[in-house]
């Protein structure tokens, strides 16, 4: 089985540090890298794709570091950047033939894997129309085909899903889920839901650090006893929103509804609630504060 290993990663632009000494491996499943926009999720990917050399540190594939690789790694990659070229006049057949040439994929079997993807993301019937003419959900399906020409053993996917409606997104993450059995998989999002029910692993990413790791259950299970729900006046919401991270903020009649962290019971009235992946998501990137710090240090 194919192992990616990244070994004290570092990238530095003049005082910024966008990656600091990630060291993590990846076998065959999907891994979800979340976090905000900014903390250095595309430079990761990058370096990854070898699109980008790290400052310092390696990157190793199955035991060879991936700048000695040149072609053969090439081969076992396939990348979805976030902002990927087409060009609006072709359709998608004639774009999806046309990097398959690049890849140097054969013509009979070129033609193959462009029928058997088409109908993988959907767009079987779709393949005569010029891209121009596609929606965006239309666009990044076609980006996800065009990263699976050449049958990759490491898929990587910077921010697949931004700005597709709920629907799109769905559709979206059934078609990578499938796609995690037999081959790396790693997806870039800030979007908690995008990775919620399909990753087996989660990295949660902030200031160029991997943060916390583990399972969505694993990550959900730190939290309990520490997600908390109660009423409380209008007057006082800016009270507790100084002192704890808020996720969930809901006007109840005259009252207000808060969903917050913390170590310790908040207020007299407040309830234990069932802790869940935007908690966790929260919890991690939250800059620190009172109670929440202490949060922090207990569970990990």
């Amino acid at each position: 089985m194919l192992e990616l290993k990244l070994d004290r990663i570092t990238k530095q632009y003049k005082e910024k540090i966008a990656v600091d000494h990630i060291s993590v491996s990846f076998v065959n499943g999907v891994y979800g890298l979340l976090g905000e926009n900014g903390a250095g999720k595309t430079t990761l990917l990058r370096m990854i794709c070898n699109l980008l050399p790290p400052g310092e540190g390696e990157i190793v594939c199955s035991g060879i570091p991936i700048r000695n690789m040149g072609r053969e790694y090439r081969r076992l990659l396939g990348y979805l950047p976030q902002e990927f070229g087409y060009y609006p006049e072709f359709t998608a057949w004639r774009y999806l033939m046309y990097l398959a040439s690049l890849k140097a994929l054969p013509k009979e079997l070129a033609r193959e894997r462009c029928r058997e993807l088409l109908k993988l993301v959907g767009l079987e019937g779709e393949e005569r129309q010029k891209i121009k003419t596609f929606s965006g959900g239309m666009v990044r399906r076609l980006g996800i085909a065009q990263a699976l020409l050449n049958d990759p053993e490491i898929l990587i996917l910077d921010e697949p899903t931004s700005g597709l409606d709920p629907r799109e997104r769905i559709r979206f993450r059934n078609i990578i889920s499938s796609l995690g059995k037999n081959r790396i998989v790693i997806l870039s999002t800030h979007i908690v839901a995008d990775v919620a029910y399909i990753a087996d692993e989660i990295l949660l990413m902030k200031k160029g650090k991997i943060i916390g790791s583990g399972t969505p259950e694993e990550l959900v299970k730190r939290m309990n006893g520490c997600v908390w729900e109660c009423l409380i006046p209008g007057d006082k919401v800016g009270d507790y929103t100084e002192k704890y991270p808020v996720s969930n903020l809901k006007n109840v009649d005259n009252q207000v509804r808060l969903r917050m962290l913390s170590v310790d019971k908040p207020c007299a009235n407040a309830v234990p609630a069932e802790p869940g992946l935007e908690d966790v998501y929260l919890y991690f990137t939250e800059e620190e504060r009172g109670a929440y710090e202490d949060t922090a240090d207990r569970n990990l």
